[in-house]
């Protein structure tokens, strides 16, 4: 796209280590992730052992900044490192996509705050959806509320919530157009009372429960304005803080599907070589239909992701030159994203199916990333609502731009 010369050109500054050295540090987790794959589903978190690895290696200050010693990689960068993870566990990569989405925060807070948070090697951010309120108060707000779906909060050190305001007289506190002022309020993950709900079909080792705090005071400085997320408007200059963490988290879970659905295509193309159906004369590789859903997969899965990961280069080069992201390259993003989710789950029911009836046994790969593409699925990043804003947006219509 051709870069306004009213704006100011933004530069990325270079990594501590290289996207490739990144990838590197999680293809060495693989024989630990295998080896820990059902403690994983049976404990519904992840090992402190894989946690710790994934700490030294500096995976969740992907995209934290420079200033707090985080690697700011961009987001072509930063979604192939969640998709090798899905291959191997995809409960790893969906904590690290989460974490790494909530880390983005810290381009919004002062500074002060934002060492206080994530200065340290376990500065580990964690939320979830949930209803509640923040009442004004000296310094601070008043929070009370519940959340659930917080992903990655079992090795989180510090738990988030987003919640709209009333005044300390009970007033909603509004924005000059009439919305409300609904803010992002950050506190330590000591203070609050968990629930233990996650109990699920698939992304068991996510530990995504419930968490609640009840008159909890959060000091100003730990709170940030939810539409300053969005609009990214942070104190951080990189060009990564051009795009909102809802970018981020549409392409790392897009990463997630597509990581799974690529482990998939290679146990099919494995379990192809030497299997011959009951029945059958010949492997399963010998089959025409067999060799047709291999071709397919691989074309559905290769389309989505360099549609996926070429959108996002060509878009941080526009934003590097123009100053600013548009909603014309939000829309591609999200339709991307959502695509890459959606063509996998084909991928994997399709080959789920050819795999024959020894796919619903534990000891084989295809139940596990059977049940985690669905869960994947049937998450917010995976709605089918999104086709239909970018489809309105595209129409000339009116189109909801919360999840932008």
């Amino acid at each position: 796209m051709p870069p306004d010369s009213a704006e100011p050109r933004i530069a990325a500054a270079p990594c501590a280590a290289s996207a490739a050295e990144y990838l590197d540090r999680v293809r060495a987790l693989a024989p630990d992730l295998a080896a820990a794959a059902e403690e994983i589903d049976r404990s519904r978190e992840l090992p402190a052992a894989i946690i710790d690895r994934m700490i030294a290696g500096g995976l969740f200050r992907l995209l934290l900044p420079h200033s707090l010693a985080g690697a700011e990689l961009l987001p072509a960068d930063y979604v192939p490192i969640v998709e090798e993870l899905a291959k191997m566990d995809a409960s790893a990569a969906w904590c690290l996509n989460q974490n790494s989405g909530c880390s983005m925060t810290a381009a919004y807070l002062a500074p002060e705050a934002a060492r206080e948070i994530f200065g340290g090697p376990r500065g580990i951010l964690a939320w979830g959806p949930g209803p509640g309120e923040a009442r004004a108060a000296a310094g601070g707000y008043r929070v009370t509320a519940q959340w659930s779906f917080a992903s990655g909060s079992h090795h989180a050190s510090w738990l988030g919530c987003h919640v709209p305001v009333a005044e300390a007289d009970g007033r909603p506190r509004l924005r000059g157009d009439g919305t409300p002022v609904v803010l992002t309020m950050l506190f330590p993950k000591s203070v609050t009372k968990f629930t233990d709900i996650w109990h699920t079909i698939g992304l068991r080792g996510t530990g995504s429960d419930q968490y609640s705090v009840t008159d909890l005071f959060v000091p100003e400085e730990h709170a940030v304005d939810v539409l300053s997320r969005r609009d990214m408007t942070a104190r951080e200059p990189g060009l990564l803080y051009r795009f909102s963490s809802l970018s981020l988290y549409a392409g790392g879970f897009a990463g997630v599907a597509l990581g799974i659905a690529r482990a998939t295509l290679g146990h099919f193309i494995e379990l192809a070589r030497d299997k011959i159906p009951r029945g059958a004369r010949n492997t399963m590789r010998n089959n025409n239909v067999t060799q047709a859903q291999t071709a397919q997969a691989e074309a559905k899965l290769n389309s989505a992701r360099r549609w996926l990961l070429g959108s996002l280069e060509e878009i941080a080069e526009a934003v590097k030159c123009r100053g600013h992201i548009t909603l014309d390259e939000r829309m591609t993003i999200r339709l991307a994203s959502t695509f890459a989710i959606h063509q996998s789950v084909e991928i994997v029911d399709t080959l789920y199916q050819a795999a024959g009836s020894g796919a619903i046994f534990n000891i084989n790969p295809f139940e596990r990333r059977f049940r985690d593409i669905h869960s994947v699925a049937q998450q917010l990043q995976g709605r089918q609502q999104h086709f239909e804003t970018v489809g309105q947006y595209l129409m000339g219509l009116e189109a909801d731009l919360g999840w932008l």
